[in-house]
């Protein structure tokens, strides 16, 4: 009797690191030879990234009119800096300084808020859909079709949506930086009667321009993280339409653990034990 036959459970759980270990190079060597037929892509299928801008702004089809990522950004960041106002009112009045609600909306929208909101936004709309159409064009065997006719398909089907995505990703991030200012404004001075003037006055000396413009650099970056992992286990899957939807919520899974970690390790990197902030004067 073989060492395999006898003890299967035990080799099963001794090979898990290793094949763990293995899956991690193989995305890692994915990632690679997906980031480097990007501009490939950008040159040559202009068309079908063209296209997928439009699908990841706006949605496709009856998703056009309440699914696309921009919608649904727009609403989750809506919610998010309203509540933010909310609570950063009522918090700060319990110690008689509700006037620094302006701060907390520059300062933690910008750092915290709006790129963890758009990062989500991104990975359930956009990245779920692109897990799935990619499984389904794995297990239906379009994927080997387009191998057939010389077309390489890591190209054409993630180089595209890696370019449209971080193409589309600026205005995406700009309008979710734009709404949860303007919820939070809107929550505090006209819901909980605060003066508009000393609202503006806080939230535009916390506004710190290098700090937008490291959030921005956060939100591409995450995107890209979140564009790399769907593209990846859609581009993977197998098992028929019951793996396809395993690949989806592994995929999105992976992104949401993603996306926070991307934001603590910029935030580690950015601010650091000083900040970049000073509540002096």
């Amino acid at each position: 009797m073989t060492l395999t036959a006898r003890y299967p459970l035990t080799l099963r759980r001794l090979r898990r690191p290793v094949l763990s270990l293995a899956r991690v190079g193989d995305q890692a060597l994915f990632s690679v030879k997906a980031l480097a037929y990007a501009p490939f892509a950008a040159v040559h299928h202009r068309r079908e990234t063209i296209r997928l801008i439009a699908e990841i702004s706006m949605g496709a089809g009856a998703l056009a009119v309440f699914g696309g990522t921009v919608v649904i950004v727009g609403f989750l960041t809506l919610a998010t800096g309203g509540t933010l106002a909310v609570q950063g009112y009522s918090s700060l009045g319990d110690i008689g300084i509700e006037a620094l609600t302006g701060f907390l909306a520059a300062f933690i929208n910008v750092r915290i808020s709006a790129p963890v909101v758009a990062g989500i936004g991104l990975a359930a709309t956009f990245g779920a859909g692109t897990t799935a159409q990619l499984g389904a064009m794995r297990i239906n065997e379009e994927i080997d079709a387009l191998e057939s006719m010389a077309i390489e398909p890591v190209s054409y089907l993630v180089g595209t949506r890696i370019v449209a995505g971080m193409i589309a990703i600026t205005p995406l991030y700009a309008l979710a930086v734009v709404a949860s200012f303007v919820a939070s404004r809107f929550t505090t001075v006209f819901l909980l009667g605060q003066s508009s003037g000393l609202y503006d006055h806080y939230f535009t000396t916390f506004l710190n321009p290098v700090d937008l413009a490291w959030s921005f650099a956060q939100a591409l970056l995450m995107a890209l993280t979140v564009l790399l992992i769907h593209t990846y286990f859609g581009f993977h899957a197998a098992g028929g339409p019951a793996g396809v939807g395993l690949a989806v919520g592994n995929a999105v899974r992976t992104s949401l653990i993603a996306v926070v970690s991307v934001t603590l390790l910029i935030s580690l990197a950015v601010y650091g034990a000083n900040g970049n902030f000073d509540l002096s004067g």
